[in-house]
């Protein structure tokens, strides 16, 4: 199943996804930043009837994830059993990154806009990595977008 957490610009969104076979979750508390979008999924999602082992969370600006990238995430999983399994690229572990039902507390307890990259730097004894150099990769201005076409 695939969710989209929305806040601002909800109703744009939300027509761009009108004929995607999403579910859309609404972000009232968008303005604290990413981990309030992170709080509102697991919150939502672990309340559904799927009741998922684990989460993969991505972000939108990262145009090189791929279905492969996703389901390394998940071989990484199994293959460890460790309840993080993050994409590393440079000196970073982030996104795309899977979180084990475990870790469902502690993604709860996020504030601010960092997002849970706090979350997989404090425990590096939970962590697994796949690597995405690509991932360093993000569109975030009009410029960056250009500069990707190109």
């Amino acid at each position: 199943s695939v969710f989209v957490v929305l806040g601002a610009n909800l109703d744009l969104l939300r027509n761009e996804l009108r004929d995607k076979p999403v579910s859309i979750i609404e972000n009232e508390g968008w303005q604290e930043g990413m981990a309030s979008s992170i709080r509102c999924a697991v919150e939502k999602i672990a309340g559904t009837i799927l009741r998922p082992d684990s989460i993969i969370f991505m972000v939108c600006d990262q145009p090189y994830v791929s279905s492969s990238l996703l389901l390394s995430l998940i071989a990484k999983k199994q293959e460890t059993n460790l309840p993080i399994i993050a994409s590393s690229y440079e000196d970073k572990s982030g996104t795309p990154a899977l979180f084990h039902r475990s870790m469902f507390p502690a993604l709860m307890e996020l504030t601010g806009d960092k997002g849970a990259r706090k979350l997989i730097a404090d425990n590096p004894e939970k962590v697994a990595t796949v690597s995405f150099p690509e991932g360093i990769k993000d569109i975030d201005t009009k410029e960056d977008y250009e500069k990707l076409v190109s």
